[in-house]
């Protein structure tokens, strides 16, 4: 089974500023996420969707996929999680079948 994780993490956060860049232990929050994610065998691969050039910047240092970023429609406060995976899902179907995502 081929399974494809997506972590959206957008730049604007209404209750806590900036916070998938805000660090824990020395590394950024969205890092976290990240490495967990690898730790997952069973995973075909990993994406970050983002707005932000800074956490674009380090999910490609971790070496996971953050091809584009994301349009402002999609980044907005009233923007849903789930338009986020379709986007992120029609971009992906073109270059890799799969069979499940896991949302983090």
């Amino acid at each position: 089974m081929k399974i494809v994780a997506i972590i959206p993490a957008r730049a604007g956060s209404k209750r806590l500023k900036k916070k998938n860049k805000l660090e824990l232990n020395k590394k950024p929050l969205i890092e976290w996420t990240i490495n967990f994610a690898k730790k997952l065998k069973e995973l075909t691969c990993i994406i970050v969707s983002t707005d932000d050039k800074d956490i674009q910047k380090i999910a490609l240092k971790n070496k996971v996929i953050c091809s584009s970023l994301r349009p402002k429609y999609l980044s907005s406060d009233k923007a849903q999680t789930a338009e986020v995976c379709i986007y992120e899902i029609n971009k992906l179907k073109k270059n890799l079948k799969f069979d499940a995502i896991l949302l983090l």
